[in-house]
């Protein structure tokens, strides 16, 4: 079964708990407290894996929780941080936080994406000893671990995206160019999932080639299973578009081929952009005037033409040259850039419960939202500054600095960044 979209609730580990002890030994007076600090919580990483194609995994298991930090201990003895879950999805997953719809990360490369941070162990009493508070009789909590509900979309990673009605020829052409073996038969919708090849022209050039099925008209909609499978021609970076143009099944190929552009339109302005080129298969059963016509009204609308008899390996070669030299001159692949937190959600959601203390001058602000807000702030940005001084701002973080006392020239940490508070 194809699964390509997924709704999952992930936990990061709590923090352990500080300890409540002192340390004890024969002939040594007034020990003193020695309670060790709480481990950190397991984070929850997403990784790529190019063994998966789809997230059949996540149907039935929903929930995913990382382990908690362990408690400290006496001797002050910090308690062991928990592993992190690591969750394998296919390459080209695109995670949303489930209720806004933001995009937390894209699991487009080999490397590990923390969603969900584990919580900070607590404080053992050893760390709240003064010269006035010589028995402290009481530790820190472990910070709770974030959690989120998640929507999984997986969207191929595909160079070339194989457009067309059912039954034009498209997996016909991805078997013969590449090593995929999609089922392939003379009815509509053999093909109910997305299927990836790599095309190899030589050692040094290849690409990788998708095709999309089930698109009909009305699929934008709804209609078929082609509003399930439009996601992946996202990603395209150059369309092949097949079409009928011999019309065996009936069908117009003009209509066809109109049909099936104004479903992508309706669907994404931005993918009906797209480079196209235009296969016109199945030569074999079409006489020559079918094919002029047709090629004279592609070619009018500023599109390149190919006759190509997919079955008997006709003209595809020149296809598969002519896509790799335009592959070469387009930008690579997209991915998405995770998306900030929006203010006005924090603040509906009423997440601005934080603490400020100073510690050795440097004014510490803590709170369960904080990483959440800040954790994909680039200070180095221009746009991602003016958000991290308006969060500051709006949650009102910034008059309860100055309510406690804080200067221009101070310094303030928000998780472990430290910048100069300036009026």
């Amino acid at each position: 079964m194809f699964v390509d979209v997924a709704k999952i609730r992930i936990k990061a580990g709590d923090g352990g708990n500080g300890a409540v002890s002192f340390h004890r030994e024969k002939y040594v007076a007034a020990g003193g407290p020695d309670g060790g600090d709480g481990g950190r919580g397991g984070n929850v990483v997403f990784q790529a894996d190019t063994n998966l194609s789809s997230l059949i995994d996540f149907k039935y298991k929903k929930k995913f929780t990382a382990q908690n930090g362990q408690n400290g201990s006496g001797k002050r003895c910090t308690g062991k941080t928990a592993p992190d879950l690591v969750i394998k999805v296919p390459k080209g997953t695109l995670i949303r936080e489930a209720e806004s719809g933001r995009i937390m990360a894209d699991i487009s490369s080999g490397e590990p994406v923390v969603l969900a941070r584990g919580g900070n162990g607590g404080w053992g009493n050893s760390h709240f000893a003064t010269p006035t508070r010589q028995i402290p009789r009481f530790a820190k909590p472990g910070a709770v671990g974030e959690s989120y509900e998640v929507t999984l979309e997986l969207k191929l990673l595909a160079d070339v995206g194989l457009v067309g009605f059912p039954n034009v020829g498209k997996s016909t052409l991805i078997s013969v160019v590449s090593a995929a073996k999609p089922i392939i038969a003379n009815y509509p919708f053999t093909t109910l999932t997305p299927v990836l090849g790599v095309v190899r022209l030589d050692q040094d050039t290849s690409f990788v080639m998708a095709d999309i099925p089930g698109l009909i008209e009305g699929a934008s909609e709804g209609v078929g299973l082609g509003h399930e499978f439009l996601r992946h021609v996202d990603r395209c970076r150059l369309l092949i578009h097949v079409v009928d143009v011999s019309g065996s099944e009936g069908r117009d190929p003009r209509e066809d081929f109109e049909t099936i552009n104004r479903e992508l339109k309706n669907f994404s302005e931005e993918i009906s952009q797209r480079p196209q080129i235009v296969a016109g298969n199945k030569c074999d059963l079409a006489s020559p005037e079918q094919i002029a016509e047709f090629q004279a009204y592609v070619e009018e609308k500023g599109f390149p033409f190919f006759p190509i008899t997919a079955a008997a390996h006709q003209g595809v070669d020149e296809l598969i040259r002519l896509t790799a030299a335009r592959l070469a001159e387009l930008p690579p692949i997209r991915e998405y850039e995770p998306e900030a937190v929006p203010v006005e959600q924090l603040v509906k959601k009423g997440k601005r419960d934080f603490t400020i203390r100073v510690e050795d001058g440097v004014y510490m602000v803590e709170g369960p939202w904080l990483m959440e807000a800040f954790g994909m702030v680039d200070l180095e940005d221009e746009e991602s500054l003016q958000y991290f001084q308006r969060v500051l701002r709006d949650t009102g973080i910034i008059a309860k600095l100055e309510e406690s006392g804080v200067q221009e020239g101070d310094t303030v940490n928000i998780l472990d960044i430290e910048f100069e508070y300036v009026r």
